[in-house]
């Protein structure tokens, strides 16, 4: 397969590493950029990466056409620049993007975490930034994957239906055109605030390594995260977390999953309750739990996720509690203020938005005055 469309991936972690070679491997003109070349020397020297598991077959080489430190030869004549980082580093990324984006281009998260385009959309604009871009973002990253070396990347599993929405929603047609060429597994994910309120992981991530603190740091991680780790208790705590998540998105005119609904639709797990749903889940069987508390679940999930969900429940009156006790707890073991450095309805530049405001931001573009 030839295409003219043109992608550059940002990061080679897990994820961009096995989404470049994928790319390559289905004819993709594809670019790498690491902010640290030393990262990507071996991937460099060999001039791609060796993947496992692309469509079940043997390793394959994808071979890319440039790896790179630098961000104005990552972004030349690229069509889709996939940032797959983590999303505490999209902000500066998107500051390092600023001068040498071109109209035209579309910028996807893998994923978005919550409120992640709507951060980089204002980074980009803070830094003047007038390239007429289309930011958007994914609801979750679309492998399964892992690196397996220097040059090397498996791909366990490709999910099947990951939505996606752009900033604007109007240009979400747009950008489920261009990136169908080498995705049709993106569907239409409604707006950037669906897909930021949609983030399961806020819920799951933080609150359970947290609650079970003293258990990872005994035994460095070496008990299974979701059934151990889930306790009643422990649950009930994930329950209500749940409950005001789904009330923020109400409170945005928003109709959210809740985590059961979440847990039939991505396993098809029911329950009585979340306890017993998540034990029923085979799939939760044999996960380990972090090896330390230094983890994205926590030095991600809690500013990129939690902080916004909780900022946006407080700007609309909605009773966050919760997720507030969680951020603290964060903020007391990471002796960091999560709260300062996390996506605030201030720091997106929405403190002075209505509701309506908001929904005509993400929906159509039009920001408030």
């Amino acid at each position: 397969m030839t295409s003219k469309l043109k992608f550059t991936v940002i990061g080679a972690g897990h994820g961009g590493k096995a989404m470049a070679a994928h790319l390559a491997l289905m004819g993709f003109s594809t670019k790498l950029f690491n902010r640290s070349i030393d990262h990507v020397a071996a991937i460099r020297e060999l001039g791609g990466i060796d993947l496992v598991g692309y469509d079940g077959e043997a390793r394959e080489f994808g071979r890319l056409a440039l790896v790179t430190d630098n961000m104005a030869e990552a972004l030349q004549d690229s069509d889709m620049i996939m940032v797959v980082i983590p999303s505490s580093a999209h902000a500066e990324v998107a500051k390092c993007m600023a001068p040498h984006l071109k109209d035209g281009q579309i910028i996807v998260l893998h994923p978005g975490r919550t409120c992640g385009a709507i951060e980089v959309a204002k980074v980009l604009r803070d830094n003047n930034c007038t390239a007429d871009v289309t930011v958007s973002e994914a609801e979750t990253f679309i492998y399964a994957s892992r690196s397996d070396g220097p040059a090397q990347a498996h791909i366990f599993r490709i999910k099947e239906a990951v939505p996606i929405a752009a900033l604007p929603a109007t240009r979400n047609r747009e950008v489920l055109d261009r990136i169908h060429e080498a995705y049709p597994q993106f569907i239409d994910g409604g707006n950037v605030l669906q897909t930021g309120l949609n983030n399961m992981g806020s819920i799951f991530h933080p609150a359970l390594t947290l609650l079970n603190a003293g258990w990872i740091e005994t035994t460095h991680g070496d008990y299974q995260f979701y059934i151990d780790g889930v306790s009643p208790s422990v649950a009930r705590v994930l329950e209500v977390l749940d409950r005001e998540r789904v009330t923020v998105g109400s409170s945005l005119g928003l109709r959210t999953r809740n985590a059961m609904e979440w847990l039939k639709l991505a396993y098809d797990t029911t329950g009585a309750d979340l306890y017993e749903a998540i034990h029923n889940q085979e799939g939760y069987y044999g996960i380990k739990a972090p090896a330390t508390l230094n983890h994205r679940y926590i030095f991600e999930d809690v500013p990129c996720s939690l902080v916004p969900i909780a900022s946006l429940g407080a700007r609309c009156g909605v009773s966050v509690r919760g997720m507030d006790a969680i951020i603290r707890l964060a903020c007391i073991v990471h002796h960091t203020d999560y709260w300062r450095r996390g996506r605030t309805v201030e720091k997106l530049g929405l403190t002075d938005y209505s509701v309506s405001e908001l929904t005509a931001y993400v929906n159509e573009g039009i920001l408030a005055v």
